[in-house]
């Protein structure tokens, strides 16, 4: 899976810019281009190159163009891509037909054209009198810096030395045109010269079975993230294949495209004239048209892809759709929600707002559009009220937007398209911010910890967000619909991760994007920080496995879109290059993410800096244990900063230094709220599970406590031919439930289970079977407490912080040191002391419900004296 890197997050405002071409009005939103607010697919053939003409440049004669730009028109083709710049009567010619020119400008690619300053200077002088002598044709589509520079120059240069010249050539362009859009071809072997600064991401492929050809699609989406997608080549020789076969894989290629939420497709070529290296091709024939103009079979079936529908509708009878809305307190957003969902282009959707309580006026404008159904209902929290939705829907498909959200007219066809042709139970998309009108609200737009998706693969996803999502409605509801105990967030990651261990899938459609407001004040943002920070706690208890020692969730996948994981200490994406670097598809590998990589801007890391401080403070000349760690979090920090996607107009010292601080500020309310609300929802867990076992064993036998052991000994009676699986049994099913980490053994370990409840103790369960004969057992049960290897490490890691710092002439740092150390160890110790008071009962509340009868009662003699007679008997 590719990587985003922040610099191509700081190209988005360029990206999402309402660029404008003269005459054409063609600007770019999202995913996708717009001329006025209508949609605007590319749709495409490559022109030539030909054999100079007698008028100097590489086209045919203007008569013939004429000729082929008006069939072209005919079929529906509405661009034309040049390898060579365009003569202006060209453009002139395009603009007559209706076409748009995306104008290829050639330069000493092929050539190691960084090692000569002369060169440089020469492609650059090149590039820019090129576009100064186009003056800002109305049927310029797009410019192209270059295309497809061979994988050897890239390598000799290196990929970032060849990213920063290509960026020049863009900003040479963009200085002289600031209204143009520009891009470079990419090709897959040098996939990895991922470009930070281009209007839309351009590639050209030639792949022949369908599978590769949309698994490919899927990975230059995450690429493009929030770019359009255009595939500026793609094509089959008919001289080999067939013209009949060209005709059969181009009309698939095509549909496929667009299906798939590019925003653009070229198919090579217009005609099977074709000259290049300085002679005419003669041996291949990718033509629509061969050399006479004679149309192929091929340039039928792309015509008629290209005079349909786009998105194509889908190839069955398209399942009803229940867009549910849930709202509170949603008038700022609420109206231009409900707009867009006016104009969503799906032949068969329902719209359900859900008011939940709303005191404001979200109420009477979700009544203002009649499409609309309205229940309203007091509040009772979001999942609450997205269950309400579902239950009220009449689609087969549930699908979820927020009302702080406007969705792409087409969000429905692709997320629908996705689930159908996987037949996926599950499915998501993209959010994007949209524009903000002040500087504080765009810095908190960019600032990390709004929702985002996270990939397990090109188009899988192990997490959606809430704001865009989709579910078979049936499915959903069996499994119980969303929880109520998330009433503003952490639904989406819980019902997302309960699919999964359900065993479904969870599709991700890259073009069902949404625009989604962020939280526009810093105020909202502590409070969205706060909410977010008591869901994970609520999550945590629900799903312990999938957070790690902080109580932040272990991904699988790669998050997408969050500022923090891609700070200071990401590690470099591995390109793989091929044997001498000849690899077709040359790509990137990202490193799974770590830890380390969160670590200084997780709220631990900053209490532990907190407490270091204090340490140094006393110890007098020890202010160096404050400071690295602060100036560690602070470089993170400032860094993000810096390289923020923020928009351009509000990118001044004072809009980097607010982010800066909410990078820092937010880790640190969601760290508080986390701890706060996981400590209250251990207590009021532990105090229910006190009860319950109370309640199944109000007459528990008396446990033997070895204290030197740190054991205690529990022992039970079957006449059933009870075996030791059947109590260790009856422990999984009970624990797992109850969020406990229960790790049976593997053969290697001398217990049967170990059990955890937190971080700093362990419970090691040993069982052994009596055979009294017949089918008469005593089961005899060990279990021993021990401290966790977290809990021994920070131990040992605070004894030896206090010799360092007696060694080393220190007294006032060891006493602190010791007395951090030693208040730990009492909150291990009180940790440890509930742990082996609740487990005794655990146990015997098991033993009983799988029907084993307890040696000792509570009210009775020492079991040693009662084993006798019941074996006796």
């Amino acid at each position: 899976m590719a990587p985003e890197s922040a610099d191509r997050l700081a190209g988005r405002s360029m990206a999402a810019s309402a660029a404008t071409l003269n005459g054409g009005h063609i600007r770019v939103s999202g995913k996708f281009f717009f001329k006025g607010e209508e949609k605007f697919f590319v749709k495409g053939v490559t022109y030539g190159p030909f054999a100079p003409s007698a008028h100097g440049t590489q086209f045919p004669e203007p008569g013939q163009v004429a000729l082929d730009f008006a069939q072209m028109a005919q079929a529906g083709v509405n661009t034309v891509r040049v390898f060579t710049a365009p003569p202006v009567w060209l453009l002139d010619e395009a603009h007559k037909a209706g076409l748009k020119v995306l104008a290829g400008i050639p330069w000493s690619q092929h050539v190691t054209f960084l090692d000569d300053k002369d060169i440089e200077r020469q492609i650059l002088e090149s590039v820019g009198s090129t576009v100064r002598g186009l003056g800002r044709h109305p049927a310029i589509f797009a410019y192209l810096v270059g295309n497809e520079i061979p994988p050897d120059m890239v390598r000799w240069h290196g990929p970032d030395k060849v990213r920063g010249f290509l960026k020049r050539l863009a900003v040479l362009i963009k200085e002289i045109d600031p209204a143009a859009l520009v891009s470079y071809a990419n090709f897959p072997s040098t996939e990895y010269l991922t470009l930070d600064f281009g209007d839309f991401v351009c590639f050209n492929i030639y792949l022949h079975q369908e599978s590769a050809f949309r698994r490919y699609i899927a990975r230059l989406h995450n690429l493009a993230v929030d770019r359009p997608l255009v595939l500026t080549e793609f094509g089959i020789d008919s001289m080999r294949e067939g013209e009949d076969h060209q005709a059969e894989i181009l009309s698939w290629q095509v549909r496929t495209a667009f299906e798939m939420g590019c925003a653009g497709a070229f198919v090579f070529a217009w005609t099977d004239e074709w000259f290049t290296g300085g002679h005419l091709i003669e041996n291949w024939a990718f033509g629509l048209v061969n050399r006479a103009r004679n149309p192929k079979p091929a340039l039928r079936e792309v015509a008629e892809r290209y005079r349909g529908p786009l998105p194509p509708p889908l190839a069955a009878a398209a399942p009803r759709v229940s867009v549910v809305v849930c709202a509170y307190d949603a008038e700022r957003t609420m109206k231009s929600c409900l707009e867009s969902l006016e104009k969503l282009r799906y032949p068969d959707f329902e719209v359900i707002v859900v008011n939940d309580g709303s005191k404001d006026r979200t109420l009477e404008i979700a009544e203002s559009f009649p499409f609309c159904r309205v229940i309203s209902q007091v509040n009772k929290g979001l999942s609450v009220a997205r269950n309400v939705g579902a239950e009220a829907s009449t689609g087969e498909i549930v699908a979820y937007t927020d009302s702080d959200c406007v969705v792409d007219p087409d969000w429905l066809t692709y997320l629908v398209a996705k689930m159908e042709a996987a037949k996926l139970q599950a499915c998501g998309g993209p959010n994007f911010p949209p524009h903000e009108d002040n500087m504080v609200a765009a810095a908190v737009a960019v600032s990390p910890g709004g929702p985002t998706h996270v990939l397990l693969s090109d188009d899988v996803a192990e997490h959606i967000a809430g704001c865009n999502m989709a579910f078979r409605r049936d499915t959903l509801l069996r499994l119980g619909g969303f929880d109520p105990v998330f009433r503003s967030a952490g639904d989406d990651i819980d019902i997302c991760w309960r699919f999964q261990d359900a065993g479904y899938t969870i599709g991700f459609a890259p073009a069902a994007m949404v625009w989604h407001f962020r939280r526009n004040t810093i105020e909202a943002y502590i409070g969205q920080q706060q909410g977010y920070g008591k869901a994970e706690a609520l999550v945590y208890s629900k799903h312990p496995f999938r957070f790690n020692l902080f109580g932040q969730a272990k991904w699988l996948g790669r998050i997408y879109g969050d500022l923090s994981t891609a700070l200071l200490l990401s590690r470099r994406p591995l390109i793989y290059s091929g044997v001498f670097g000849r690899g077709l598809f040359q790509t990137l590998y990202e490193p799974s993410s770590s830890l380390a990589q969160h670590l200084p801007l997780t709220f631990e890391w900053n209490v532990v800096a907190i407490v270091l401080g204090l340490i140094g403070i006393v110890a007098g000349g020890w202010m160096w244990l404050l400071i690295v760690p602060f100036l560690v979090t602070w470089v993170m920090c400032i860094n993000g900063a810096i390289r923020a996607p923020i928009d351009k107009r509000f990118s001044g010292v004072k809009a980097r230094a607010l982010i800066a601080l909410l990078i820092y500020a937010g880790p640190l309310l969601r760290g508080w709220e986390r701890l706060k609300w996981r400590v209250k929802e251990m207590t009021e867990h532990e105090q229910r599970e006190t009860q319950a076992v109370e309640k199944d064993a109000p007459e528990m036998q008396t446990p033997r406590r070895a204290w030197k052991e740190r054991a205690f000994y529990l022992s039970y009676w079957s006449e059933k031919g009870a075996e030791k699986e059947l109590l260790l049994g009856g422990l999984m099913r009970f624990l797992v439930p109850q969020k406990y980490f229960v790790v049976p053994d593997q053969g290697w370990d001398d217990w049967d289970l170990k059990i955890a409840r937190g971080l700093w103790s362990r419970a090691l369960v040993l069982v052994c079977t009596e055979n009294h004969g017949g089918s008469k057992r005593l089961l005899r049960v060990r279990c021993s407490l021990r401290l966790s290897r977290l809990s021994a490490f920070v131990l040992r890691a605070f004894a030896a912080a206090t010799a360092g710092a007696l060694i080393f002439d220190a007294p006032g740092a060891a006493e602190a040191i010791g007395a951090a150390g030693l208040l730990f160890g009492l909150l291990i110790a009180y940790r440890m002391i509930q742990f082996w008071r609740l487990m005794p009962g655990i146990i015997e509340t098991v033993a009983r419900r799988e029907g084993l009868t307890p040696v000792e009662p509570k009210d009775a003699g020492g079991f040693e004296a009662v084993l006798p007679r019941r074996a006796a008997e």
